[in-house]
């Protein structure tokens, strides 16, 4: 800090008007204090300063307008100011009269050695802000990185534990970036001695061929139909099939090796069309899942396994599809008792828990199809947590519900507004429960976690018609005559 070389001659005596004008000018908030630390006077240099402030200071200790925590600070300054001329500057916290505590960093200066004591703040709201900014800042890149290395945590254990080959080509070069132990296993090599190595390597002539080919036209295409190819050494068949990711400005191509026991003959083997759109189902958007009657799938594909955050399509085989449903023990119930009964289902909207603890919000269709005498269900699962906003619409009907409670609100006794308010909420349960299952009042009392024949009670309580046209038959419409 440096100060004026010839200040008496540069800006001459001042009288207190100009002094007063110029700490006022200068300073976001000033305030005058006697011996005592009182205030004598006080000037804000804005008025939203002013409106945030209770500017009835004068005539009270000074310390008494600042938090509890704050009043340290301000002792150190005014003790300071009883030994210099001048002062550091020192934070301390008003209590405003918006409930906050407004910063505001303040120097002292003593006038005269017997004089008043002039303080003079700055404002320090929009620093604070400023610095709220970076800490949520911070905050959420620190979020986003460990949600990051989480999801790349279950890559890795995925793509380490699927039973699948499986090569990460870099595009460019044609280098292998990645390779899983199942890769390495069946060429033959340990994964780290894969990496680095070009490809394709150690297949016939016509097979290398094959793969160029494949490769070319993912590049170009970023598709293409699978191939085969033989390797040298064993004359093992590979069906290989490959797929473009980017990554930033990088291009890769992702390989699936599978190998082929034996060539298929001609009466076991599928026509083209079927098996294109069997490999379509496999590497579809949307989770396809075939369940039995019981509903324990037989099969699933990759989509699916990724959002039940499975390894691999053994570890799920076998188990009930009710395990990585939203709500155990009633959703897969509900879609179960419809299928049988109407054989198809549509929108079904529930949630799909994954075996690591994401959840997913999805609408599900389903079909049943028969083999035989064993009927099996196909399950469509679509994730729709992107579209899906954070609050649902309210229909026209809650929303003069609830303009028409508001209005009867001192006519009306408190009691008697509640008690209708829970038949309302009531009926409305029970009708979207009746809408999500397809008038199905079986399911809809098993969704509701009521008995049958209370369900049926509330329906005719609250006169609620069901749609005719898809209203059940067979036991349930037993149980309701």
């Amino acid at each position: 800090m440096s100060s004026f070389r010839a200040p008496r001659e540069s800006l001459g005596v001042l009288d207190a008007e100009t002094a007063a004008a110029l700490v006022e000018g200068m300073a976001d908030i000033a305030v005058v204090l006697d011996d005592q630390g009182v205030v004598s006077d006080i000037a804000f240099g804005s008025e939203d300063l002013l409106a945030d402030f209770d500017s009835d200071w004068i005539g009270r200790p000074w310390a008494s307008t600042v938090s509890p925590d704050s009043r340290p600070n301000l002792e150190a300054l005014l003790s300071e100011a009883r030994q210099r001329s001048m002062t550091r500057w020192r934070q301390v916290s008003h209590p405003s009269t918006r409930g906050t505590d407004i910063p505001i960093q303040y120097r002292a200066l003593r006038l005269r050695d017997d004089g008043p004591v002039v303080a003079i703040g700055r404002n320090l709201q929009g620093m604070a802000a400023l610095q709220q900014q970076l800490v949520d800042a911070q905050q959420a890149l620190e979020r986003d990185y460990w949600r990051f290395r989480q999801v790349e945590t279950r890559y890795r254990l995925l793509f380490r534990m699927v039973s699948e080959a499986i090569l990460i080509i870099d595009a460019p070069t044609q280098r292998v970036v990645e390779a899983n132990p199942a890769a390495g296993q069946l060429l033959g090599e340990s994964p780290s001695r894969v990496i680095g190595r070009p490809f394709p390597e150690g297949f016939d002539t016509e097979g290398m061929h094959a793969i160029n080919g494949l490769l070319a036209g993912v590049r170009a295409a970023g598709r293409a139909d699978d191939v085969r190819a033989h390797q040298l050494d064993s004359m093992q068949e590979f069906l290989v099939s490959a797929s473009l990711l980017r990554q930033e400005n990088a291009s890769f191509i992702l390989v699936r090796l599978a190998p082929l026991l034996s060539a298929p003959s001609s009466n076991t083997a599928l026509p083209e069309t079927k098996a294109r759109y069997l490999r379509v189902l496999e590497n579809a958007p949307d989770c396809v899942v075939v369940t039995d009657t019981d509903g324990r799938i037989l099969t699933a594909n990759s989509t699916f396994l990724s959002l039940a955050e499975v390894p691999t399509e053994q570890q799920a085989r076998g188990e009930s599809l009710d395990r990585w449903l939203g709500r155990p023990g009633v959703d897969l119930n509900v879609l179960m008792a419809n299928l049988r009964q109407h054989t198809t289902v549509r929108l079904f909207a529930t949630t799909l828990r994954g075996e690591y603890g994401s959840t997913t919000d999805v609408e599900i269709s389903a079909a049943s199809v028969r083999n035989g005498d064993r009927p099996y269900f196909g399950f469509f699962i679509r994730d729709v947590g992107r579209r899906l906003s954070a609050e649902q619409p309210t229909t026209p009907e809650q929303t003069r519900w609830l303009d028409q409670l508001t209005e009867r609100v001192g006519r009306v006794p408190l009691k008697e507004l509640v008690r209708e308010s829970t038949d309302t909420i009531e009926r409305l349960c029970i009708e979207a429960a009746l809408k999500l299952t397809g008038d199905n009042r079986a399911s809809a009392a098993e969704l509701l976690g009521l008995s049958r024949q209370s369900l049926y009670v509330k329906i005719d309580r609250y006169g609620i018609v069901a749609d005719q046209s898809s209203e059940p038959s067979g036991p349930d419409k037993k149980d309701r005559s």
